[in-house]
């Protein structure tokens, strides 16, 4: 059967559409409602966090070494930080849904979602000059600390120049070298060699095993007599030492490589964590605000019957 369709006859199956110069429907949100609400939803979330410190603060009592478990603290904090949270979005959403004039609840429930991105937005830019603030106080802190102890070190240095030049003058720097290269030179009999000698080599061999992670058969040969003659100990003796103290590398290696991956697992597991709880609390967030604009919404019925 033909429709009739702005004074025109439309078949049935053709497709409709607005004609030329047909008015555009009229805008219906409220960017000063929307705004509104995130503000008044920052400001009463703000103001319930503050009184759950103020609450936290007076349940500590030092002189009587009575105060909550850390634990359960955390707990109350949390959940009252959240609940706080979904206070202030769902009047947020109110406001902004009352401030519309709009009777749609569609409409209310999209200025509450408004309100809801808003609210966080302003949160976000809070927090972080809350945070810039604490790090620029910080900052001038570490500095005047720093020049203080820059201050009482020049103090100190000039103090002890006096006695420092004197015990200056009095070092020989070539006995200094000679000493330097007396210790640095290897390669000679262990039995021959100064302590100072087969110590450098030690050490030497030693970093060489802890960076490469193993020495050929040559150098544990070299390393083993080093050591025997440095303690005066049997050849076997030093091999034993020596392979316990590799062992002990060993194990201590694992054993921080074990605890290594450990520790990144946990905070791997307490980043998943906090986010999966960051993701609920902004989705109650969201349904906060959505309830609060649709208890906020304007009747029409009430509306008309005011205004007849």
């Amino acid at each position: 059967m033909p429709t009739q369709t702005m004074g025109a006859t439309v078949a049935p199956g053709t497709a409709t559409g607005l004609a030329e110069g047909t008015p555009t429907l009229q805008r219906r949100v409220s960017w000063g409602a929307i705004l509104a609400g995130g503000v008044v939803a920052v400001a009463v979330g703000t103001m319930l966090s503050v009184l759950g410190v103020a609450i936290g603060a007076s349940a500590v009592d030092a002189t009587q070494g009575q105060s909550p478990e850390a634990g359960n603290a955390g707990i109350i904090a949390g959940a009252w930080l959240l609940i706080s949270n979904l206070i202030g979005l769902a009047v947020g959403g109110y406001v902004a849904a009352r401030l519309s004039g709009s009777a749609d609840r569609t409409d209310s429930t999209l200025h509450g979602l408004s309100v809801w991105a808003i609210g966080y937005l302003l949160s976000a830019v809070l927090l972080g000059n809350v945070i810039a603030g604490t790090a620029a106080t910080a900052t001038q802190g570490a500095s005047s600390v720093l020049g203080g102890l820059a201050q009482g070190a020049g103090q100190a240095a000039s103090a002890a120049a006096g006695p420092a030049s004197q015990m200056a003058s009095q070092i020989d720097p070539s006995k200094l070298v000679e000493r330097a290269q007396t210790a640095l030179r290897t390669g000679g009999d262990p039995a021959a060699m100064s302590s100072d000698q087969r110590n450098a080599e030690i050490g030497q061999l030693l970093t060489r095993r802890v960076t490469d992670g193993n020495l050929p058969q040559g150098d544990r040969d070299r390393l083993s007599r080093l050591v025997a003659a440095e303690y005066n100990i049997a050849p076997d003796e030093a091999n034993r030492r020596l392979q316990q103290v590799e062992q002990q590398a060993t194990e201590t290696a694992q054993a921080a490589e074990r605890q290594a991956r450990e520790a990144a697992d946990a905070a791997a597991t307490a980043g998943a964590v906090a986010a999966y709880w960051i993701f609920a609390a902004m989705l109650l967030g969201a349904v906060a605000a959505v309830l609060g604009a649709r208890a906020g919404t304007r009747n029409a019925a009430v509306v008309a019957r005011r205004y007849a």
